[in-house]
């Protein structure tokens, strides 16, 4: 059945190959995204932006609001990594 298989599966392989290679960019980007690092140095660009004036009150509360929750998820997803 191998043989099978492998010659009916072939022409799918294109296919898989850049299925997985989509994956690999999509487990990348998230990891970037919900980065607790990065999503820290972002609010700490933010507080700097705001104490400047570069951004207004509101901006900046919107802001943090977002990277808060992106952190709150981060926690999450490691939670949910370490004890599936």
């Amino acid at each position: 059945m191998g043989i099978f298989s492998a010659i009916l599966g072939a022409p799918l392989a294109p296919l898989k190959g850049t299925v997985w290679v989509a994956e690999q960019v999509r487990n990348e980007a998230e990891k970037r995204y919900y980065d607790p690092s990065a999503i820290r140095r972002q609010l700490e660009e933010v507080s700097a932006a705001k104490e400047s004036g570069a951004i207004s009150e509101d901006e900046a509360d919107e802001l943090e609001r977002d990277l808060v929750a992106r952190l709150l998820e981060s926690t999450r997803r490691r939670k949910t990594k370490e004890n599936p």
